[in-house]
């Protein structure tokens, strides 16, 4: 038994068998993205400190400018992060501070937060450095005091190592909060 086609005949596209290829037009859909993109390198430069106080790092991804997607800034940010010699890590350690407390946190938390701080800066002589754009707000503080007390445990290799991975997704919130309202 044959079976017989179900949809009625059409006749053939004339452009049956070409090929379509969209005209290559540039829709801008980040425009602060942009705007760093055209931007002159003094000011990229500027922008990119406010995410990471490396002089070496912010001359590394402005100098890899026009990106043309968020994701392609973001994946350059960390290449260059993982580049970080002692010093820029030392210069971007020495600029970095504690995060900042919920506003209703209680008295006993600035205290805590504070004696843990003093401890781990006196141990590895730089500000603790963490990254909470993963951690829900309402577990921030016990995050940071977690980190803290866990990482006065390490020795100031393991530290720096760890140091530098903080700043580094530091740096990627930073700059993904800086031009995500911007579009895709």
């Amino acid at each position: 038994m044959t079976r017989g086609s179900t949809l009625p005949a059409h006749p053939p596209s004339p452009l049956s068998g070409c090929l379509a290829i969209p005209a290559q037009t540039r829709v801008s859909r980040a425009p602060l993205l942009d705007g760093f993109n055209d931007a002159p390198v003094d000011e990229a430069l500027r922008t990119l400190l406010a995410c990471l106080r490396s002089p070496g790092w912010a001359r590394r991804v402005a100098a890899h400018r026009p990106y043309p997607t968020l994701d392609a800034l973001l994946a350059a940010s960390d290449e260059a992060a993982y580049d970080l010699t002692s010093a820029d890590l030392a210069e971007a350690l020495a600029a970095e501070t504690l995060p900042a407390l919920p506003d209703d946190a209680y008295g006993a938390a600035h205290t805590a937060l504070g004696a843990a701080h003093a401890a781990y800066e006196a141990r590895f002589g730089h500000a603790f450095v963490i990254s909470l754009a993963a951690v829900p707000p309402d577990e921030r503080l016990d995050h940071v005091l977690e980190g803290i007390r866990s990482r006065l445990a390490n020795d100031p290799e393991d530290e720096r190592v760890v140091a530098a991975e903080e700043l580094r997704r530091l740096a990627k919130a930073r700059l993904a909060s800086r031009f995500r309202a911007s579009g895709p």
